[in-house]
């Protein structure tokens, strides 16, 4: 604990160059997502929300990844509640948010994910109003959807304000990544899209990767795609998973730890979302999300 205690230490005495002036409070939903697993989605998500808060923004990460909910894991923790209870109400949104490492809230996943998809409109209010208090408080929202074309991760994409769109230099990867963004763009094409390349050798490298997703997609979608930053291959990753614990807080030195800070960087700086949009923020994200129907 003491160790962790100092890297956090370390962390924020070398943040003076990154900080931002207050935004105007309304919580921004973003899903992050992949087109398919292993390309360290759930890692970047925590680590992203940890670097957003020492940028001084307020943020909470919801485990939306149905049946590999994993954040709690990531962290060492062991979450003791999670969305089931506040669904059987056995709890409230309150009571289920939980704080990881470093302080940063958030919200296991767990079986009560798929109980969502089935509740009843009168559930589904409470579930809403629930979240709606919550959100009152938060600069971002950060759901960790998981992998692929389900109908509730499609769900979530296109209800929320942004997707950050999770690949790696793989082939594989790359291939899955411009499916989710085709299949999601043909239900909204209005739908936000940024690129994370992870594990990239260097910045050469990331920028060619999302070249790629953004002349097909701009071509054959007619969207623009940009590259939102990339986290470099760095070992000391992998060490940090091993350790369960983030590498934002394990080796804030390290490459992948900058390049994360400076993607928090550059993502906190863009223009937001005006207050006046009713679409926007929690508000819209749970309007679209309780009315959307996906095939």
């Amino acid at each position: 604990m003491s160790d962790q205690a100092q890297s956090l230490r370390q962390m924020a005495s070398s943040l003076d160059k990154y900080r931002l002036p207050p935004r105007n409070r309304q919580a921004k939903i973003i899903t992050i997502t992949s087109g398919k697993g292993g390309v360290g989605k759930s890692n970047f998500t925590l680590n992203f929300a940890l670097a957003l808060q020492s940028l001084g923004r307020k943020v909470l990460v919801f485990d939306a990844d149905i049946g590999m909910a994993n954040i709690d894991v990531l962290m060492g923790a062991n979450s003791q509640y999670n969305l089931l209870h506040l669904l059987k109400r056995e709890k409230s949104i309150d009571e289920i948010i939980q704080t990881g490492v470093g302080g940063l809230p958030y919200i296991a996943g767990g079986s009560g994910l798929s109980e969502l998809f089935t509740l009843s409109d009168n559930d589904l209010n409470y579930f809403a109003e629930e979240v709606e208090k919550m959100a009152a408080d938060m600069d971002y929202i950060l759901f960790d959807t998981g992998a692929g074309l389900s109908k509730e991760n499609l769900k979530f994409i296109t209800s929320a304000d942004e997707c950050l769109v999770v690949t790696t230099p793989e082939p594989t990867s790359l291939t899955d990544a411009y499916a989710l963004i085709k299949v999601v763009s043909g239900l909204q094409k209005d739908t936000v899209f940024k690129i994370i390349v992870n594990r990239a050798d260097n910045d050469n490298e990331a920028r060619q990767v999302a070249d790629k997703i953004a002349l097909v997609a701009k071509r054959f979608l007619e969207i623009e795609i940009p590259l939102l930053g990339h986290i470099s291959d760095d070992t000391h990753v992998m060490q940090a998973v091993k350790r369960q614990v983030p590498f934002m807080v394990a080796f804030p030195g390290c490459a992948a730890s900058r390049d994360v800070l400076n993607l928090a960087h550059r993502f906190a700086a863009m223009p937001q979302i005006p207050q006046s949009d009713a679409l926007s923020g929690i508000k819209g994200f749970m309007q679209k999300w309780l009315r959307r129907s996906v095939h």
